[in-house]
């Protein structure tokens, strides 16, 4: 039975496109599925997965070719979950390549999940949960 409705994609905005593509890439190991560059409009939309867009959930970024300031992360955005088998070595790996891991691989509070948190390039939470 197919689901009347699904989700697509979740959308962010980034400064710097390969930087982030980088990170979301080579970091993350998402697929870089499709990218259109749109000259009208002046702006690039890249869409990143773990599987195809057609039954799975992707990222689509979106850089603005005029925009030369970070965005403001603001606070009502938390952060993209990403389920992840050994953590620990995922946040190491990270660390040596220079991805910021303000929250270290350990329980959550007041539970027994195991988590951490990364920022990409932009400043975005990534959190990764062990399965």
């Amino acid at each position: 039975m197919t689901a009347e409705k699904s989700f697509l994609h979740v959308m962010i905005r980034v400064l710097d496109l390969e930087k982030s593509l980088e990170f979301y890439c080579q970091h993350l190991g998402l697929t870089l599925l499709r990218k259109s560059d749109y000259p009208e409009g002046r702006f690039t939309l890249a869409f990143l997965g773990y599987g195809d867009e057609s039954d799975s959930t992707v990222i689509e970024l979106t850089h603005n070719w005029d925009r030369t300031e970070p965005y403001a992360i603001g606070e009502a955005f938390g952060h993209l979950a990403i389920g992840v088998k050994d953590i620990y070595q995922i946040c190491d790996s990270l660390e040596k390549n220079g991805v910021d891991i303000p929250r270290k691989p350990g329980p959550m509070k007041g539970g027994t999940t195991i988590l951490a948190f990364a920022r990409d390039p932009d400043g975005y939470m990534i959190e990764f949960i062990e399965r």
